[in-house]
């Protein structure tokens, strides 16, 4: 038994003096965790598919990462992205400022989901579209187009940007003919958000921008979420497209919610990735059992973000994406039951209320020339986000086919 009594100690011996290669420190061993985002917004910058990106996960009520990657702008001068710059949200406009309004509208009692349009704006029920509904709106099932250029069919040529021919506008959706059944299809629709925020101007007695400010963005402390920019959140935003008097920055890129003076339902709100993660920790509120008072009640989140489309047409809540055409950017990985939503100048939210974890994605990807694409980005890192947290709980797998005992012939 001696020689045995002696390996002992020497076995010790040589596995403490072993190399301590692998051996992390746990700042190090989390910046590892993380790597693979790093890399996939790495790849995105250099393969031209935006000049710059701002990232942030966020985990059971903590910032798991931040970072900012690339440029804020390329042209006419490089300047470096930042985590407080200010983005042009494009679409994410319609979730986070309209559907809000209209949800918190819904808690106090002034508007209800199966309402019609016209009950509140009369003159919208031109053209077969009395029936039309705010719950068919918000779920892009109410017949409506999906766009119409209005900027070129109203704004003056001669002093182009920002221009007020709201009235226009609202006239032109008030008589414009349904494409479609409502209720039959899922069309996602910019007139039917620039409707829903017409609606909340009536109901509640202010402007959007006004009504949205008051009751979600302040209460929140999103200080620096709002429409058309001014002073230093106008220099912290990050450039878009190119126009007649330069590059667009603080201005509104998309060209009907300029011809809205900037302020419209379905775009024009900009934001910085600070205040979007205040938002989405009252996105988790209902799934977390979170005692803090948010703007919009858990029961109110809930049913925001569950499903709320006729049966046989995709998944959508009350605007926020479930499992639709465009729901690919949740990645491959999250569950069906998480949500988001995206925005055209290269915003991205999606939340994932079973692992209690949020994402947002912010770049200019359309600066400096239109190019750039950053959807295949936002799947990765949903993708490396789900590999990494725990969820509470997972949805109920869904309904297995019979296969034949002995498995399929």
């Amino acid at each position: 038994m001696k020689p045995i009594t002696y390996l002992l100690p020497l076995a010790l011996l040589l596995v403490a003096s072993q190399p301590l290669a692998s051996a992390q420190t746990p700042s190090a061993a989390k910046q590892d965790r993380w790597a693979a985002i790093d890399r996939a917004a790495e790849e995105t910058i250099a393969s031209g598919n935006a000049p710059g990106v701002v990232l942030v996960v966020g985990h059971r009520g903590k910032i798991v990462y931040r970072k900012a990657f690339g440029n804020r702008s390329l042209r006419p001068e490089a300047r470096p992205m930042t985590v407080d710059t200010v983005f042009d949200l494009a679409s994410l406009t319609k979730v986070v400022a309209t559907t809000s309004a209209v949800m918190a509208l819904m808690e106090e009692g002034k508007l209800r989901p199966g309402d019609p349009v016209v009950r509140y704006w009369p003159e919208f029920g031109q053209a077969g579209k009395e029936k039309v509904t705010i719950r068919q709106l918000l779920t892009h099932t109410s017949g409506l187009g999906a766009y119409i250029n209005f900027y070129r069919r109203y704004a003056d040529p001669t002093r182009p940007g920002v221009q007020d021919q709201r009235e226009k506008v609202l006239q032109a959706i008030a008589e414009v003919a349904p494409t479609y059944p409502a209720d039959t299809k899922q069309v996602y629709s910019d007139l039917g958000f620039i409707t829903l925020g017409e609606i909340v101007r009536r109901v509640s007695g202010e402007p959007l921008e006004e009504y949205v400010r008051r009751r979600i963005f302040l209460p929140l402390g999103m200080r620096e979420t709002t429409y058309n920019p001014q002073g230093r959140l106008k220099e912290r935003a990050a450039p878009t497209t190119q126009r007649v008097n330069g590059f667009l920055q603080g201005e509104v890129h998309d060209e009907n919610a300029a011809c809205c003076a900037g302020v419209a339902g379905h775009a024009g709100l900009f934001s910085t990735a600070a205040d979007l993660s205040r938002f989405a920790r009252m996105l988790l509120s209902s799934d977390n059992g979170d005692r803090r008072r948010y703007p919009l009640s858990p029961a109110t989140v809930r049913t925001m973000t569950s499903p709320q489309t006729p049966p046989g047409i995709r998944l959508r809540g009350f605007g926020w994406d479930i499992d639709s055409t465009y729901s690919h950017v949740r990645g491959d990985l999250l569950p069906r039951g998480s949500f988001g939503h995206t925005g055209f100048t290269g915003t991205y939210i999606w939340v994932d209320p079973y692992s209690q974890s949020f994402i947002i994605g912010l770049s200019n990807r359309v600066h400096p020339e239109g190019k750039g694409n950053v959807l295949r980005l936002w799947s990765q890192v949903a993708n490396i986000v789900a590999g990494e947290v725990r969820p509470y709980a997972l949805p109920p797998r869904g309904a297995v086919a019979d296969i034949p005992m002995g498995g399929a012939k």
